[in-house]
């Protein structure tokens, strides 16, 4: 087993390299340094017994996290932002910037071949462009780390962030999300020959997912106390769960699938044991920008875009269900 997992190891490393050095698009390829969250420490690059956690914070359930800004219609010619919008600010700057990862599989990853980031969650972004310019590749992809997810977009950083990213209360304090775009859940990632059947089998033990993501969060309310380890991106967690500095991954299931398709000595266990409504974040300074980006969802779901989509990057999960329906304020 272990001869094997060095494989995988070795081969995870490659891919990992050969999209370092690629290039075709503005993503910044530098990682900014990890930051532990309170009552953590970050995985060193040997593996050593981690701090315990913290107590987990309770969830903020002050809002209705679904609820965007009611849509704006009808739409605006593409090329014909309305004058003193965000949108004409953004026709102006000459492309759409969007704020998304580079190493999740299947929604935003670098393909290794063309250097282009792609996926699911990039599509969304190049579906705003296109209503915005009339061309889906007046987009600059900026690669940002998932605790900047936030910052970025409230700062003027991205424009627009679609990159699994959870709608939340705690969040919607600070940047305004569209309407749901992707039903997702929390699970683990364990090696095939792990016994455990769901999360709660990994008390005491070493779980890793994202630092500033929502699964590492939801790590540490698990009543049996796994240990939640923190990494700058899931591609990360990925390595360091084949180098066995963890022992498992938590994070979406959607993202856990691609991560067990590089890995065959991988498998992905139990049910979710929580509920992650991705939506696209942008600034809280532009409600119009949130009206118009909803309007484009709402035209999207109702023309057969969205399942389009889903085909393209998720059908091997199977047909495309219905797409979540909006809900507004």
């Amino acid at each position: 087993m272990m001869r094997r997992r060095v494989v995988a190891v070795i081969a995870s490393l490659a891919l990992l390299g050969l999209a370092a050095g690629c290039a075709g698009d503005s993503s910044t390829l530098d990682r900014p340094k990890p930051q532990a969250a309170p009552g953590h420490r970050m995985m060193p690059a040997q593996p050593t017994p981690p701090a315990q956690p913290g107590e987990a914070q309770k969830t903020d359930e002050s809002c209705n996290p679904r609820a965007s800004v009611r849509p704006t219609t009808p739409l605006p010619p593409p090329g014909k932002m309305p004058a003193g919008t965000y949108m004409a600010k953004i026709q102006k700057d000459g492309r759409l910037i969007l704020g998304t990862s580079q190493d999740t599989l299947l929604f935003s990853s670098r393909n290794p071949l063309t250097g282009r980031v792609e996926g699911f969650d990039v599509d969304m972004g190049r579906q705003i462009a296109q209503a915005i310019f009339g061309d889906p590749d007046k987009i600059q992809i900026k690669v940002i780390a998932y605790d900047d997810r936030v910052d970025a977009p409230r700062n003027g950083d991205v424009h627009i962030v679609a990159d699994t990213m959870t709608a939340n209360c705690a969040r919607w304090k600070d940047v305004n999300f569209s309407s749901i775009y992707y039903e997702a859940g929390q699970k683990v990632l364990v090696s095939t020959n792990s016994p455990a059947k769901s999360i709660e089998d990994l008390g005491g033990k070493r779980i890793c997912s994202a630092a500033g993501s929502t699964s590492y969060d939801n790590i540490a309310k698990v009543k049996t106390k796994p240990i939640p380890v923190a990494m700058p991106a899931f591609g990360d967690c990925l390595v360091a769960f084949q180098l066995g500095q963890v022992d498992a991954i938590s994070t979406d299931d959607t993202i856990l699938a691609g991560m067990a398709a590089q890995d065959p000595f991988a498998k992905v266990i139990g049910p979710r044991f929580t509920e992650e409504p991705y939506a696209m974040a942008m600034s809280a300074d532009h409600p119009e920008f949130t009206a118009f980006v909803n309007a484009v969802l709402q035209k999207n779901r109702e023309n057969g875009t969205w399942a389009a989509t889903y085909k393209k990057w998720l059908g091997a999960f199977g047909p495309a269900p219905k797409p979540p329906a909006a809900q507004y304020k």
